[in-house]
């Protein structure tokens, strides 16, 4: 009999989460790369696909200004069928399509990283008048890691040994709330600059979203507790009041630096059924989760 995993999301066999070593980011998406599922520009980024034709950042794109979805693997849209099926292809598609959304993500960074991206590859963008900035969880769940790991700008994804002991969940949220604060000042100042309008949005966890899985849900997050760590490691800062406390220290946050801020937690809870099926395991998506997280995008921030 085959797994949950294997029967309800084949697609996931082609997330194969093999980056590739990069100066300066530490790694990213390998360029020009084809699977079933996913597809990448020259130099990494996912192709999105909007009401007037394919779109990415080193890659083809209609002519004219763009907008971006900023993030980490959630916005990159693994658990998707498709290129088709990640935010930005939606948001371009269907719920935001007046101009062309970019799909500016990059799998397991942190918020030094997702800025660094910008600084990298500002070159290769035409006029942008939005930028979406749909992160935070991996700041909070590195914010585990000890204070030698952490170093000047937050600790990053292997870099180092599993500690022998763990903030507690307040210390957490501090530390990650600070270093995603200060780092999106650094997106503001870079928006400004390219003359956009930019937000900040806390991405859903799937614990954050709503107490109860979906019995999809259920059966996949139970298969992958016998094969991952993920529970064992993250367990304290998965329930929905650690979700809303940071929620609440970021949105703070992000009013000192004059940045919207919205929570998709609670309103991708609002915006859809108890039963429906929206994640593939507690941080990505399935197709019809990431229409959900487009759709509540599009009308929690006025997109168009």
């Amino acid at each position: 009999m085959p797994s949950p995993r294997a029967e309800l999301t084949p697609q996931m066999a082609h997330y194969t989460f093999v980056l590739e070593d990069q100066p300066y980011i530490g790694f990213f998406q390998y360029g020009d790369e084809r699977t079933p599922v996913c597809t990448t520009d020259p130099c990494g980024f996912r192709i999105s696909h909007c009401a007037a034709g394919p779109a990415s950042v080193a890659g083809p794109r209609p002519p004219g200004p763009v907008r971006l979805l900023a993030g980490s693997s959630a916005v990159f849209g693994v658990g998707a069928t498709g290129d088709h099926a990640t935010v930005p292809s939606r948001l371009g598609s269907h719920w935001a399509p007046d101009l062309p959304w970019l799909n500016f993500a990059g799998q397991s960074l942190n918020s030094v990283q997702e800025l660094m991206l910008l600084t990298l590859f500002q070159h290769l963008l035409p006029e942008v008048t939005e930028i979406v900035l749909c992160s935070g969880v991996n700041n909070l769940v590195l914010s585990r890691l000890p204070e030698a790991q952490q170093g000047r700008h937050g600790a990053f994804f292997e870099c180092g040994p599993a500690p022998a002991s763990v903030p507690t969940p307040a210390e957490r949220i501090a530390r990650a709330t600070e270093l995603t604060v200060r780092h999106l000042a650094g997106w503001q100042r870079m928006a400004k600059g390219l003359g956009a309008r930019i937000a900040f949005v806390l991405q859903p966890l799937a614990p954050w979203v709503r107490e109860d899985p979906s019995p999809q849900e259920k059966a996949l997050f139970d298969e992958l507790d016998e094969v991952s760590n993920w529970r064992r490691l993250h367990n304290d800062i998965a329930s929905m009041e650690v979700g809303r406390a940071y929620a609440a220290a970021l949105r703070e946050g992000c009013a000192a630096v004059g940045v919207p801020f919205l929570d998709l937690n609670p309103a991708l809870a609002e915006a859809t059924a108890p039963g429906d099926w929206l994640f593939v395991d507690r941080v990505h998506c399935v197709d019809a989760g990431y229409d959900a997280v487009a759709r509540v995008l599009a009308e929690r921030l006025a997109l168009s």
